[in-house]
């Protein structure tokens, strides 16, 4: 008799308590959503540029404008929570439009230098665009980082971005066959940045694409990036003549200071007495990646101990060029007013070799008709 009368009230008491539990909390925040918004840049002789700002759960944001593809700012936690911008830049479209050292921007036809700005293929000599001495640098002085891309949203799942696509036409800069380009931009809840490239063309030519952004992991514009640790996974780097341009020679990293397979600061060695690092005013060099799979694989990491924040970077690609703001003196005056000084940012631009269109044993980077051109580069962040 007791047991059958006390079992109905302490069901009835479970029940109650499971459903209240169950219940949505009136005072829990809804957890904030993957979002997309578009903005008007500025005016271009080519149309409106747009600005796309992404945005992920944790507070991380990133700026891209259809003005040369290029990454405006890119907000990340420190290890306390406080977001900063990490990129180097500039707060209006008009600066972007004069000349400046590729600050975020995609980079096209062929990221880093072709020498004399010539190259062969089946027989037939192209010449291009020279802009850096006798060399061609980046695509050319009216590269992909001075055109506007059409823009769309870029539908992927767990990601929210934004698809860019261009039609260079045959001859742009000297490079032949029309090529159609896409690259995609597209955040995740995980803190990393997707850029998808791909390309077709109609005829045979060469094509090599990468971003420029400068990092400084303290904030853009808060100091050297000489304290970063960093680290590639390189056993190899290729050497340069005094113009930049890869004698062809795949030396190995031990020894030098060139080592990073273990994280190093950069400011370590960069002064270092060695030919290669007088060549480039300091490091300005390809690293030949450790590959041992096809597909995204990581390929160097930077950490930046006062803040915390821990940059990785994984690629598709066989190469990665490490540049440490050696150029950079101060008259290009960035957000918020601040000029940026010597090695004050950081580049890590995933690619195929300098030149490789006139070095044999190097990775082709030839793209034919009826072939796709396809590529992939991911920024993690973090905080150690």
């Amino acid at each position: 008799m007791r047991s059958s009368t006390y079992f109905p009230f302490i069901a009835l008491l479970f029940f109650a308590f499971a459903c209240k539990n169950s219940s949505p909390q009136q005072n829990e925040e809804p957890e904030a959503a993957l979002s997309l918004e578009e903005t008007d840049f500025g005016q271009t002789e080519e149309g409106t540029a747009k600005l796309y700002t992404l945005r992920n759960k944790n507070g991380m944001q990133v700026e891209i404008t259809n003005y040369g593809g290029i990454i405006t700012r890119l907000l990340v936690p420190d290890k306390s929570g406080q977001l900063d911008d990490v990129t180097l830049g500039f707060d209006k479209l008009e600066d972007y439009q004069k000349d400046h050292p590729y600050f975020g921007a995609i980079i096209g036809r062929y990221g880093n230098r072709i020498a004399g700005g010539k190259f062969t293929i089946d027989g037939k000599e192209y010449t291009l665009a020279t802009n850096n001495g006798a060399n061609a640098l980046h695509g050319g002085p009216m590269g992909f980082h001075k055109h506007l891309w059409q823009a769309k949203e870029a539908a992927k799942e767990g990601y929210v971005g934004v698809e860019l696509s261009r039609a260079s036409p045959d001859g742009e800069e000297g490079y032949p066959g029309n090529l159609n380009v896409t690259v995609r931009y597209l955040l995740n809840d995980n803190n990393e940045l997707l850029i998808e490239y791909e390309a077709t063309t109609s005829q045979p030519t060469i094509v090599n694409l990468t971003n420029h952004t400068y990092f400084n992991l303290k904030g853009a514009g808060k100091g050297d990036i000489l304290g970063h640790e960093l680290m590639i996974k390189a056993d190899y780097f290729t050497p340069v003549d005094s113009t930049l341009i890869p004698t062809g020679e795949l030396r190995p990293v031990e020894g030098t200071p060139f080592d990073f397979r273990t994280a190093t600061a950069i400011g370590e060695r960069v002064n270092a007495d060695n030919e290669q690092l007088r060549f480039g005013q300091g490091y300005d060099h390809n690293f030949v990646l450790n590959r041992e799979r096809q597909g995204l694989e990581n390929a160097a990491t930077a950490y930046e101990p006062t803040t915390g924040r821990f940059m990785e970077v994984l690629t598709t690609e066989p190469g990665i060029q490490f540049y440490c703001g050696n150029f950079l003196d101060g008259s290009n005056i960035g957000k918020g007013g601040v000029a940026y000084a010597h090695r004050t940012g950081f580049c890590l631009e995933t690619q195929h070799y300098p030149d490789s269109p006139n070095q044999a044993e190097f990775p082709s980077t030839v793209l034919r008709p009826g072939d796709k051109y396809e590529t992939k580069t991911v920024y993690r962040f973090s905080v150690k």
